[in-house]
């Protein structure tokens, strides 16, 4: 199948702060990292050395021919002390957007990346009543900053997860660990509660949900008054939810609980993005199980390309905006996997816009393997490794097979 793309399509790689940098020491993230107990299998530490190598990373995404690199700024970093905004991180992810742009790269900027400062969770973070007004700061100091020369912009990154989450049959020790990681973080700080928007309990999704409804508009408000211009969305996890005979009351269910709020919140942004990395089938009874022979990703579930356009199309039918693919992969530590997963699954997109979905761009999650947050640096998600010790980035196949696939499409639209 010939693969057939707009040629103004953003072809990229998907990275976050946290994952990446390193030493984000000013984090929620860091904090719940090092409490005792911790729902976090591994501390980040130096994660990937991103901070340090953000030069040569660039140079990596160039280097594939790819004309779009998505990262985040951290909150923590820039304003690591409430109220006080540090010019040095300002100037880092400046120089960062500048190198992109000097290297043919539109930048695509993601404000939260699941980390906040330390004390905007001390605060309760998204059941603070402040929390909109604080966020919306925030983005301001960035956009003041660079955002006349940010290509898109993404206000929170998978704000749909927790309910995800409920959907995947995780073990109750996990939410048990979770509950006991914030006590323990609640009683270092000296607070009541201690927040944050990557470890969650069930009691405070409606809170949470609400208060980042209400950042994420506050935030767009804010970006809109500096940059009119810019295109603003929200980025949301969304599996490819099949129904078997007889499964349909469930996947509409799921569909309920996880996507359509906010799909239908998006319906007044400018794109939606999309996260895709499963595709389940539902019967009567519930989830079924993969096929006996199926290739099987990190998480058990069947490794299939056709759950890229399945997810894009039933997101843009509920929100009626265009879609950026902002990250889709396998965690698989067989690259060959990888390698040949790309491919039909980009087939599948170019069907989507062929059948007339409005689909912006792709960007593969991830350029190497980095921390995976509770999981640490077991799943590998990457196009690259990384060496523990040296921080040397060496290209898997998947990186040449991605690289030449874009090329090829990018010459042929040229």
């Amino acid at each position: 199948m010939a693969l057939s793309f707009p040629s103004d399509f953003l072809w990229g790689v998907a990275t976050a702060g946290h994952q990446n940098e390193g030493d984000n020491v000013t984090s929620d993230t860091w904090f719940l990292e090092n409490v005792t107990p911790t729902v976090f299998q591994a501390r980040s530490g130096k994660a990937t050395n991103g901070w340090e190598l953000w030069e040569s990373d660039l140079d990596l995404v160039a280097g594939m021919g790819l004309n779009a690199y998505r990262f985040s700024v951290e909150w923590a970093r820039i304003e690591p002390v409430e109220g006080e905004f540090a010019d040095a991180a300002l100037d880092h992810y400046e120089a960062v957007v500048d190198g992109c742009i000097a290297r043919g790269l539109a930048p695509i900027v993601t404000f939260n990346h699941f980390t906040s400062p330390h004390w905007f969770a001390k605060r309760g973070a998204w059941l603070d009543e402040s929390a909109p007004e604080l966020f919306a700061r925030f983005c301001g100091v960035v956009l003041d900053r660079f955002g006349d020369r940010i290509r898109l912009a993404v206000t929170f990154n998978e704000p749909d997860l927790p309910e995800m989450l409920t959907w995947a049959g995780l073990p109750d020790f996990i939410a048990d660990l979770e509950r006991q990681t914030l006590e323990a973080a609640a009683r270092d700080a000296g607070v009541e509660k201690y927040r944050a928007g990557n470890v969650m309990l069930r009691e405070d999704f409606g809170g949470m949900r609400a208060g980042m409804t209400a950042a994420h508009l506050a935030a767009k408000k804010a970006i809109k008054a500096r940059c009119p211009g810019l295109p603003v969305g929200l980025s949301l996890a969304m599996c490819d939810d099949v129904a078997a005979p007889g499964g349909e009351e469930i996947r509409d269910r799921k569909r309920a609980e996880v996507y359509d709020y906010w799909l239908r919140l998006a319906a007044d942004d400018d794109f939606v993005g999309v996260q895709n990395y499963e595709r389940l089938h539902y019967g009567p009874e519930g989830l079924l199980p993969p096929a006996p022979d199926a290739v099987v990703n990190g998480m058990g579930t069947a490794v299939d390309p056709a759950s890229l356009r399945g997810a894009v199309e039933y997101a843009h039918q509920v929100s009626g905006v265009p879609v950026l693919v902002s990250e889709h992969g396998v965690s698989t530590p067989d690259d060959e996997i990888r390698a040949g997963f790309i491919e039909p699954s980009l087939e599948g997109l170019s069907a989507a816009i062929a059948a007339g979905v409005p689909v912006l761009g792709y960007c593969h999650w991830t350029l190497m393997d980095n921390f995976e947050w509770i999981f640490g640096f077991g799943p590998q998600l990457g196009l690259h490794s990384v060496d523990p010790e040296t921080f040397a980035r060496t290209a898997k196949p998947s990186a040449g097979v991605y690289a030449e696939l874009v090329r090829g499409i990018r010459s042929a639209t040229a």
